[in-house]
């Protein structure tokens, strides 16, 4: 297995490799491939059709007004334009 010392991490970085750590319970090196990896598209069962988590922040913060306005918004796409297939 090769290895390679990486610098300037910085502490923000740091911060989100030791935090994976302890929550996976492994050790630092281990944490840090797998963020490396996940960032680099080689995480198990990322590839080039999966959709990425940049928007997950935003699961679950809708309300129902909210909704309500995106569907009315989008309602004219469900509409077909038949003179444009003649």
């Amino acid at each position: 297995m090769k290895q390679l010392t990486i610098r300037g991490l910085g502490d923000e970085l740091t911060r989100a490799i030791r935090r994976l750590a302890n929550r996976d319970g492994t050790s630092l090196n281990r944490a840090a491939v797998k963020l490396l990896r996940r960032g680099a598209g080689l995480e198990r069962g990322q590839g080039r059709d999966t959709v990425g988590s940049s928007l997950d922040h935003l699961i679950g913060t809708w309300s129902d007004a909210d909704a309500d306005e995106m569907e009315r918004a989008l309602r004219h796409f469900e509409t077909i334009d038949k003179g444009m297939w003649e």
